[in-house]
């Protein structure tokens, strides 16, 4: 690749720098040439201070990819389509689903707002069940198969307020970018299973490297020897470097510092990677 990629992070779980603004979501800005594509828009609005503060035009975002219909991972979608009107939006056809989560006795909704789904009428959307090339050099998954054993969907995703239809998250995709240093990976919460994921994405493009993990990995809740089985995946890509972000959990975060030292990157709203 003749072109530099850059990937900031406009809103995540944490940052170095008071500056910023935090909170539990995510959204990452890609700049890959002169293509720029947004991931994920955040649990709110916060994603445009940030850009600001870092100097980034949203305005110049042609596409708009949403890794799942979760509302941390699509809260400012409304406002950026207003500041990007002429982006495309991805998304699979189950992201626009009514979500609901319980843990106990707690139920809460947790699906796309009204006004998130409002905003997409009248707007160029792609639905992606399948793979789909945004710009040249960066592909989003659709759908991921699931086939490893120890990478279970959360229990406590549900469909209805009843909970009787459980959410198996078809809606989850992940984003892939070609650089000369390899395969950048972008999850926004790889609730299909990393380990699935990577494997998706060593079939449709045939590579058995990979240079880069980035996102969120939803193993807040995975037991370790899930977590082992994650880092033996790591290492059968030969992964270069990770970048925990989000839903990714404490111990697992630790674990891949364990395992893979400097490689595992600690990065927050502000933070960005550059590949070339």
């Amino acid at each position: 690749m003749n072109s530099e990629i850059r990937i900031t992070i406009l809103a995540e779980n944490s940052t170095a720098d008071s500056a910023f603004l935090t909170e539990h979501g995510l959204s990452l800005w890609i700049e890959h040439g002169s293509r720029r594509v947004l991931f994920d828009t955040g649990q709110s609005d916060q994603l445009v201070h940030n850009a600001k503060a870092l100097g980034i035009d949203l305005g110049q975002a042609e596409a708009v990819v949403l890794s799942h219909g979760h509302y941390d991972h699509t809260g400012g979608l409304a406002t950026v389509l207003d500041i990007a009107p002429q982006a495309k939006v991805y998304l699979h056809p189950a992201a626009i689903e009514s979500k609901f989560s319980r843990r106990g006795s707690e139920l809460r909704p947790i699906g796309m707002s009204a006004l998130a789904r409002q905003a997409l009428d009248g707007r160029d959307v792609s639905w992606t069940a399948a793979a789909a090339e945004i710009v040249p050099g960066v592909t989003v998954t659709g759908q991921v198969p699931r086939n490893t054993d120890f990478e279970e969907v959360d229990a406590a995703f549900f469909l209805d307020k009843d909970c009787e239809k459980p959410d198996q998250l078809a809606d989850d995709q992940t984003l892939f970018v070609e650089s000369g240093d390899g395969l950048v990976v972008i999850a926004g919460c790889a609730h299909s299973g990393i380990v699935n994921t990577l494997d998706y994405v060593a079939e449709l493009t045939g590579r058995t490297t990979m240079h880069a993990v980035i996102g969120g990995m939803h193993l807040i809740r995975a037991s370790q020897t899930r977590i082992a089985r994650t880092i033996e995946a790591f290492r059968k890509y030969e992964v270069r470097k990770i970048v925990p972000l989000h839903c990714t959990g404490q111990a697992a975060v630790e674990s891949f510092r364990e395992a893979f030292g400097d490689r595992c990157l600690s990065l927050g709203v502000g933070g960005q990677l550059r590949f070339r």
